[in-house]
């Protein structure tokens, strides 16, 4: 399967995070991405650097208000103090209910805290151009799809199903998940089925095509009344507007086994198989693997195979895009069993 890598990753390298209320070391950390790309290696599979430009596709899927802050708020946080280099920012406040978000402040820790959903995706000098090279890679594999390949892999990191509209959040920038849904749609598919099977709810994914009826999302997580992002992904969020019932979720408990976990999937794919959808884009979060320190499912590796030989099943022009997946080491193997998975099947 041809994957799109993103050359520029390791940019993005942020040593800290909060957790919990504790300062710790990152746990979406360059380390992921490079033992994806061994694994791929490994098993024979290509991986291509990004040769289309994500930009146009960004502004429909990301506000421009948001982009530009994106894009320059590094070069921001050090005109603040040149000693600012060596500190990452976090915000400190955000503009919650009764506040506003319509005018953008002069003070650079308020403009983060009101371009982000938490204090919990952290920067670094690199973090635009590691996003953008990630939104170039998702765009490359969805073009590659568009023009006739049955599938492509979206190897990169930061991830980004958290990313929303005009925020960021959950170590997520800019949405690739989206970008692919969009490129797909604008290169002919008339709908795009959007499946994100990682452990904490696409919020962001949700929060763009919510009141679109051209891209059907469906998310299986763990309950956001226990487990993050906590304020999205509920059974009752079905869409608005034109996309009123374009939007399932699936919410299950932390703990939950392997058995129920395939049968939620289950109901996706017949779900995908109904919508009339000509492609589909699968979020690939990892983190529902047994072994992973921040999620609570319980998915062996060989579960991840199983997984992809159901996708193929489906019949539908698939683009993977890699979100999270913390149990670093396990990655490769998991990412590599289920496009390997698919493509055996």
């Amino acid at each position: 399967m041809i994957t799109f890598h993103n050359p520029l990753h390791q940019g993005h390298a942020p040593v800290h995070e909060f957790y919990r209320g504790e300062r710790v070391p990152c746990f979406e950390k360059p380390a992921r991405v490079d033992y994806v790309e061994e694994a791929l290696r490994l098993r024979g599979h290509d991986l291509a650097a990004p040769d289309v430009d994500s930009a146009a596709v960004l502004s429909e899927v990301h506000s421009q208000r948001y982009l530009a802050f994106l894009q320059t708020a590094w070069q921001q946080w050090v005109s603040v103090d040149p000693a600012n280099a060596a500190v990452q920012p976090f915000p400190s406040v955000w503009p919650v209910r009764t506040l506003r978000s319509d005018v953008e402040p002069d003070n650079f820790v308020a403009r983060l805290g009101l371009y982000s959903m938490d204090n919990g995706t952290p920067m670094a000098a690199g973090t635009w151009a590691a996003a953008k090279a990630g939104a170039d890679a998702a765009a490359s594999a969805a073009a590659r799809v568009a023009q006739g390949a049955r599938a492509s892999f979206c190897c990169t990191r930061p991830p980004g199903h958290h990313a929303g509209p005009d925020f960021m959040g959950g170590y997520c920038f800019l949405n690739n998940a989206a970008v692919a849904a969009q490129v797909l749609r604008n290169q002919g598919a008339g709908r795009v089925a959007l499946l994100d099977v990682d452990y904490h709810h696409g919020n962001g994914t949700q929060s763009i095509f919510y009141e679109r009826s051209d891209v059907l999302f469906i998310s299986i997580h763990g309950d956001p009344r226990t487990e993050y992002p906590f304020y999205l992904g509920h059974a009752d969020e079905t869409g608005a507007g034109q996309g009123a019932g374009f939007n399932l979720n699936l919410p299950l408990p932390a703990g939950t086994s392997a058995a129920t976990w395939f049968s939620a999937l289950e109901a996706a794919c017949q779900r995908i198989a109904s919508s009339g959808a000509d492609a589909l884009v699968i979020s690939l979060g990892l983190d529902a693997f047994e072994g992973d320190p921040i999620s609570r499912f319980a998915l062996a590796s060989e579960d991840f195979t199983r997984l992809g030989k159901r996708l193929a099943r489906l019949g539908l022009p698939t683009v993977f895009v890699l979100e999270g997946g913390y149990a670093a080491a396990e990655l490769g193997t998991n990412a590599v069993n289920v496009l390997d998975g698919f493509e055996q099947a």
